[in-house]
């Protein structure tokens, strides 16, 4: 038995239904993680997600900006939210699995153009969020099954953008915020699922830009979706896989969706 878990920034959930439908048929997620739906909560739509098996279901969004939603075939045990950094911009929800597995799925800040935290207040948010994210991590997830997931904004490493030193001033790759998302993994106690698969020194990639019309022909892209794990979960963790083709189906997001297998 094995358990899939999908995570996918659909940049506009609406507009990704008939995507999701054929995700859910070519791969056979169990549950869904899902960012920047930009859907208000009365608006969002619950009928259509529970017509393909995805009747359980915890969200948080609204209109044109952000918002994040769980959908799952399984039910969950509890479910909630956190605001982060005093403010509500629908970037947090959580459910707890059968098993004791605790699943949060977040959408970070993108940060804005200019690497300036002095002069840039969205980068500066991003900032905060993510050393928030850390200090949260330090009591929340060593020792417990905890799988996060999400459009965290960042590529970390030099192997998860398409040119390191042609991006490391670009934000969502200076040296900052990937010394934040190390802080992160080190406060936890978590593990870089797909960087536990695939060797730093390979590349990997999960966003390609619609700025640059041939960016995913050419393989220009950016690892800024992720799944970290804790320790105990580790064990669990059977298979990753970054579902490439995505980006080119007609009309795509520009992320494609991350899934994760765990046995059960």
């Amino acid at each position: 038995m094995s358990l899939k878990i999908a995570t996918w920034n659909v940049n506009s959930l609406r507009q990704r239904l008939p995507h999701l439908e054929r995700l859910s048929k070519e791969h056979a997620p169990d549950v869904l993680c899902l960012q920047e739906t930009k859907v208000d909560d009365p608006l969002f739509p619950g009928e259509a997600l529970a017509e393909m098996g995805y009747q359980h279901q915890a969200f948080r969004g609204q209109k044109s900006y952000n918002g994040v939603a769980i959908v799952s075939r399984i039910p969950f045990e509890k479910r909630d939210h956190r605001i982060w950094c005093q403010k509500d911009d629908k970037r947090h929800v959580e459910v707890e699995l059968p098993g004791g597995l605790e699943l949060h799925n977040f959408y970070v800040p993108s940060g804005g153009p200019d690497p300036d935290p002095d002069k840039n207040d969205k980068f500066a948010h991003k900032l905060s969020f993510l050393e928030e994210m850390a200090h949260w991590a330090k009591s929340n997830t060593r020792g417990r099954k905890v799988l996060i997931v999400g459009d965290l904004n960042v590529a970390p490493l030099e192997n998860d953008v398409w040119n390191h030193k042609r991006l490391v001033r670009s934000v969502g790759h200076t040296p900052g915020e990937s010394q934040r998302m190390a802080d992160l993994l080190d406060a936890g106690a978590l593990v870089d699922v797909p960087r536990h698969f695939t060797p730093p020194d390979q590349p990997l990639y999960s966003w390609w830009g619609y700025r640059y019309p041939l960016a995913f022909q050419k393989d220009y892209g950016w690892r800024l979706d992720h799944a970290l794990a804790s320790q105990p979960l580790m064990p669990e963790i059977q298979r990753i896989k970054t579902l490439r083709d995505m980006r080119g189906w007609e009309k795509p997001s520009d992320h494609v969706p991350v899934l994760v297998e765990l046995a059960t």
